[in-house]
């Protein structure tokens, strides 16, 4: 990005009418105004040609890549990470959530120091992926939903056990999974809300009326719906439909192909645009690509944690055929909607853009922002939907 001031014209928005010219200078969205609204000053011109314009994409629940899964992590080898952000980046990623599944103590503080670290050294301004902070996925799980987590390593929901797995490093902690009806006491989730840190409910056993119990004490997101939870059931609606139901909570979920069959992704779908909002199509809900250590890798068998995990087409399985995860990239998920027929382009652009920044309390595209943007270009004939990053040089003009 250079210094140059421009102007970025006919660029479609998510869920606003019509479209807009941009405003840019010093690496900066200066203004946004429709087209044939008041010009901007002088600048240079990029016609984007009726395409989408996002931020970059945001994964909040994100297991590693590049062969590093994320409690593996220490001072010594930050260098990885750094390599993790600058692929992300390459597939429009702007931040993510670095997720530590349930393992050891020492690798969850051995990784949660590393990573605080790393957070404190990073330049705003650079265009890399940034960390926004820990998502812990464990270790207060139900041993019955526990999937593809280590049984060994599962603990009791307590706020003693809380305490000795984050320590002092709350700050670095963005999103705790949790199942609540493991809590002995409301103490241990009351001491995650009142630290800022985002509870999601997952892994879970839980009832309607115990998660709306967990909702109305703080918690206001779920972890990869449908999946590690009872399905919707017409007396008892679960975890999942005590969520779908709670303008509160946001819901997370995977849309590779194997985690939620083509049906139930259209049946969440629509129970996200029940709460239709001009500005949120959606709903409450988001996108994850819950991406394993060989995203970036080919297919291929690879280490995780004590076990090993067998890559088929981008989808991982322990060697009981258990579904761990997948690698492939968030925004993989986006275009597949749009692909299958699901969503519209701009709500797939949303459920890996805006959403996500919602259920975090993030800003999404206004004046203020970097000018890092995504422009998301759709072929009707080809019903597809590909994106690159807007390029702001003299080389993109027409």
């Amino acid at each position: 990005m250079c210094d140059d001031r421009f102007v970025v014209i006919n660029a479609r928005l998510p869920f606003r009418l019509g479209c807009y010219q941009l405003a840019i200078a010093d690496n900066l969205i200066q203004s946004i105004e429709p087209m044939g609204g008041t010009a901007p000053d002088a600048g240079l011109v990029v016609d984007v040609e009726n395409d989408w314009l996002s931020l970059g994409a945001v994964d909040l629940q994100i297991n590693g890549a590049l062969g590093l899964a994320f409690p593996d992590l220490r001072l010594e080898n930050l260098d990885r990470l750094q390599a993790v952000c600058d692929l992300l980046w390459r597939q429009g990623v702007a931040s993510f959530c670095p997720t530590l599944v349930t393992t050891s103590l020492e690798n969850f503080q051995g990784s949660l120091r590393a990573i605080a670290t790393f957070q404190s050294q990073q330049q705003v301004a650079e265009q890399t992926a940034k960390v926004l902070g820990v998502h812990l996925e464990g270790p207060f799980l139900n041993r019955e939903k526990r999937g593809a987590h280590p049984a060994e390593f599962l603990q009791p929901l307590t706020l003693e056990n809380i305490k000795t797995v984050i320590g002092d490093l709350a700050e670095a902690v963005s999103i705790v999974t949790l199942a609540p009806e493991m809590a002995r006491d409301a103490a241990a989730i009351d001491w995650l809300i009142a630290r800022g840190i985002t509870v999601s409910l997952g892994h879970s056993l839980a009832t309607a009326e115990q998660a709306k119990r967990t909702f109305d004490q703080g918690a206001t997101m779920v972890t990869h719906a449908f999946n590690a939870m009872p399905g919707l059931h017409h007396r008892e609606p679960g975890l999942l439909g005590a969520a779908l139901n709670d303008a509160r909570v946001f819901c997370g979920f995977i849309a590779d192909g194997q985690h939620i069959s083509s049906p139930m992704l259209d049946l969440l779908l629509r129970a996200g645009r029940g709460g239709l909002e001009r500005d949120n199509l959606l709903g409450n809900l988001f996108l994850v690509s819950d991406a394993l250590s060989p995203l970036g890798l080919p297919d291929g068998t690879y280490p995780w944690d004590s076990r090993e995990i067998e890559v088929v087409e981008g989808t991982a399985r322990l060697a009981d055929g258990t579904l761990s995860g997948t690698t492939l990239p968030l925004i993989k998920g986006a275009e597949n909607l749009v692909e299958w027929g699901l969503c519209s382009v701009e709500e797939a652009i949303a459920l890996v853009t805006q959403a996500p920044r919602r259920a975090l309390g993030l800003g999404v595209i206004a004046p203020g922002s970097l000018a890092h943007l995504l422009r998301w270009h759709w072929v009707e004939n080809m019903r597809s939907l590909t994106w690159q990053r807007l390029k702001l040089d003299k080389s993109s003009l027409k």
